[in-house]
Formats: structure tokens, sequence, C-alpha cells
């Protein structure tokens, strides 16, 4: 899954995904072969399960 697509899924923007990153709320994800961050499920499920915890009232 690419940043857009996670972003648009959990809520965020591609931006705060990588304030996250460098932050080290979330993990570094591996990169395609042009570079690009590409996030596997269990990433995506971590990071929802983040998201949703923070969110929750």
């Amino acid at each position: 899954m690419t940043i857009t697509e996670l972003a648009k899924r959990v809520g965020v923007t591609p931006k705060t995904l990588i304030r996250w990153e460098k932050a080290g709320k979330i993990r570094k994800p591996k990169r395609d072969w042009k570079g690009w961050r590409a996030y596997e499920e269990e990433e995506v499920a971590s990071i929802e399960r983040m998201v949703n915890s923070v969110y929750e009232i």
C-alpha cells in the first residue's frame, strides 16, 4: 500500500505519516524498487489501531 492510500484509509495526510515516522511513532516501511514507501498489511493494521486509540472518546 502506498503512503497516499494509507493516509486516506486512516484519515490523515501523507505528511502526517512522514512526521510520525521521523518521530518514531511508527516504523519505517520498506521501499519499493522506485524508493517509494510500501506499507505491508501488518504495518497498516498497527497504524490503524494507533489512530483509532488516539481518536477514541
